[in-house]
């Protein structure tokens, strides 16, 4: 009998190693390498297809017109903002992985969308990493129906799966995936084959009873969902909460969503009795001043199908250090350093020997491009200490050759200003509207020195 070939698995990234180390070379990380024992079921053997040397049939094959379309019915989770992340909302069989720091309110709303599902529909809480009195308590303090929900603290894949046959649930949380393991394998919890073979049995599981699950995962200190990476190609949506711990404000973003629109964004606020959704995201971050401020401006942009507005700071200061600091919070720090090269070659406006912070308020990390202009012109507010109009907005992605490029939905971007009572707008030319926005002055411009005179 041929002995089983061993390999070893790093716990951050899921590489794998033919040897034991003591760091993975591919992510860097220490003492994260596990033992991992692979299946060989997989093969040539014979049988029906022993003439290709694959056991099993061929099967029917079809053309996609032939395949029968029909609408997925949704589930409201009894909040907008998690249902706009959602696509709309719960679909039957679906498997969702929420994935967030410590801290962050993963349980909780969890246990709040459980506690409102479980009025209509068989719903079942399995937590792994509290007992029952936490999770009971958790609900008394935030006020939440306490008679529906069918809890159990539990560990084992086998008893979960056997007690989710016993009681058919329509949806079910598991708090956390790195909690669970198997009795079949003999590595400890939150190994890459634990996590990897819990989750494959509760997805197949999930599948075959059309139960709507909800996975809770950790995260590394990168930000990344702890364990192998195969773990988000398995579910069919992504979530990802961000937030800081000294914020009250709380934002889910869709990664990934076979249901739904990805990079969508909900915006929750953390009060004592839970998360609290925010219908109305811009008003919280525009935390505009009576009077002008220099180095300050609102630009408009788009998270999934939802224009935001956003404050953008900026600070010029002499340098007292050899190499002049480039800080970004919130925006990309690379950009920000390209940015200032293109302010100074199209724009005349040198930045060299200065220190040069951005900060975009509210906690929010903006991933597009069409914030460029509104951080030039933040930038060079500050420098010149010149304060711009509260009723100002810019927005426009800034090429290398000082070009301003249109971004999309322009119109949409343009409106959600107006109807927070901005007057002036600075956009590129392609995004001017046709039809006059009223209330609205929209310079149309399509090179850098444009944008700056029209300042």
């Amino acid at each position: 009998m041929a002995k089983a070939k061993t390999q070893y698995v790093c716990n951050d990234c899921g590489s794998v190693f033919a040897k034991w180390a003591g760091q993975c070379t591919d992510c860097g990380a220490w003492n994260t390498l596990t033992e991992f024992n692979p299946d060989h079921g997989m093969g040539p053997r014979a049988g029906k297809g022993a003439k290709t040397g694959w056991a099993g049939e061929a099967r029917k094959v079809t053309t996609m017109a032939e395949v029968a379309l029909v609408d997925v019915p949704r589930v409201a989770s009894g909040s907008a903002e998690l249902d706009r992340v959602l696509g709309g909302g719960l679909v039957e069989g679906s498997v969702v992985l929420i994935g967030g720091d410590p801290g962050i309110g993963k349980s909780t709303i969890l246990l709040q969308t459980m506690t409102h599902l479980a009025s209509r529909l068989p719903a079942l809480y399995i937590t792994g990493e509290e007992s029952l009195q936490q999770v009971a308590l958790r609900a008394r303090r935030l006020d939440l129906p306490m008679d529906a929900l069918r809890i159990m603290s539990e560990t084992s894949i086998e008893n979960i799966l056997a007690t989710a046959a016993k009681e058919q649930p329509k949806v079910m949380v598991v708090d956390s995936i790195q909690t669970v393991y198997s009795e079949a394998l003999t590595s400890a919890p939150g190994g890459v084959s634990q996590v990897r073979e819990c989750a494959a049995a509760l997805v197949r599981y999930a599948k075959q009873s059309g139960t709507a699950l909800f996975l809770a995962g950790h995260v590394t200190k990168e930000g990344a969902l702890a364990g192998p990476r195969v773990l988000e190609h398995m579910v069919d949506c992504v979530l990802y909460f961000e937030g800081e711990q000294d914020n009250r404000f709380r934002m889910i973003r869709a990664v990934k969503n076979r249901f739904g629109a990805v990079n969508e964004l909900g915006v929750f606020a953390m009060t004592d009795k839970g998360l609290r959704e925010v219908s109305n995201p811009s008003a919280i971050f525009l935390s505009r001043y009576d009077h002008p401020t220099p180095g300050s401006i609102v630009m408009v942009t788009r998270e999934g199908s939802r224009p935001l507005l956003v404050e953008v700071q900026a600070l010029v200061d002499d340098s007292q250090l050899g190499n002049p600091r480039r800080v970004a919070v919130g925006l990309d720090q690379n950009r920000l350093a390209m940015l200032l090269a293109v302010l100074h070659r199209h724009g005349g406006v040198a930045t060299m020997g200065m220190d040069v912070f951005l900060n975009v308020v509210g906690g929010v990390k903006v991933l597009e491009t069409g914030s460029d202009l509104a951080v030039l012109t933040a930038v060079v507010s500050s420098l010149r200490n010149r304060a711009l109009d509260n009723r100002l907005i810019a927005f426009g992605e800034v090429g290398l050759s000082g070009e301003i490029r249109p971004v999309p939905n322009g119109q949409e971007r343009l409106k959600e200003a107006a109807k927070h009572g901005f007057a002036r707008a600075i956009v590129p030319k392609g995004n001017v509207p046709k039809a006059p926005i009223p209330g609205m002055e929209v310079v149309g411009v399509t090179r850098l020195e444009e944008a700056l005179d029209a300042l």
